[in-house]
């Protein structure tokens, strides 16, 4: 399966169910974030999951641990594949979203947002989180990984630091590092993201997986924009296979 998550970051259903329908479930997950979950609730989500699609639910949740408990009991019953925490929630509420899940006989993923990927060091100061942008992200996923979690939320700008420092913990091969801020060669809009780089970048580095909205969903021909992100992926992994022979 592609290492691509394709961002179904609309404001309706209508236009989410009609891009899924050009996507085969058996290549590409899809992630349902906040705005369309509140439009649609999980009627959407359940939709997606019958057509055979593994549904990342990024929602984020963040608050005491039992209410974040039982909404990721609620989420992992609509049969998604991943859920997201914020991993800022601190230790007692990831352990309750981890302990929450641990009945499930398909357990959904569940991993945490660092930093989000927006945010620049002086937004980290405006809320009260001192040191290194980098600092605080490691910080983050050493508690994620300590609790339980599956992975982590992060820029692709963190990757080579978190595989690094969490190369020597427990199962710290196993811990799936999630990177959106993804955005192919030449394109020069950002949007509101700040720690951007190509799936190409990424994937060297280390990412398990790539979120990937508005560079597809925006395009004029959004399949034919992600079968080209997905060429040029496999052009570098055919040619890395061959200085490998």
């Amino acid at each position: 399966m592609s290492p691509l998550i394709i961002a179904l970051d609309f404001a309706q259903p209508e236009p989410a169910l009609a891009l899924a329908q050009q996507l085969d479930p058996e290549r590409y997950r899809v992630k349902i974030g906040q705005e369309l979950f509140t439009r649609s609730g999980p009627a959407l989500v359940e939709k997606l999951v019958k057509q055979g699609f593994e549904v990342f639910l990024d929602l984020k949740y963040h608050d005491i641990p039992n209410t974040v408990a039982r909404a990721c009991t609620v989420a992992a019953e609509y049969g998604v594949w991943m859920i997201n925490v914020h991993a800022l929630g601190g230790r007692k509420m990831l352990l309750a979203a981890r302990e929450a899940l641990e009945n499930f006989a398909q357990r959904p993923l569940l991993v945490a947002v660092t930093i989000l990927t927006s945010f620049e060091r002086l937004d980290l100061y405006a809320v009260g989180l001192h040191g290194l942008l980098e600092e605080n992200v490691r910080r983050l996923a050493r508690l994620s990984l300590a609790c339980g979690l599956d992975g982590v939320v992060c820029s692709p700008h963190e990757i080579v630091e978190l595989r690094k420092a969490l190369r020597f913990q427990k199962n710290g091969s196993e811990f799936k590092l999630i990177t959106p801020g993804i955005r192919p060669a030449g394109l020069s809009e950002n949007d509101d993201q700040r720690r951007v780089m190509t799936p190409v970048e990424a994937l060297k580095l280390g990412s398990d997986y790539l979120v990937i909205g508005r560079p597809v969903i925006a395009a004029s021909d959004p399949l034919r924009a992600l079968l080209e992100i997905e060429a040029s992926i496999e052009e570098v992994t055919k040619k890395e296979r061959q200085e490998l022979k």
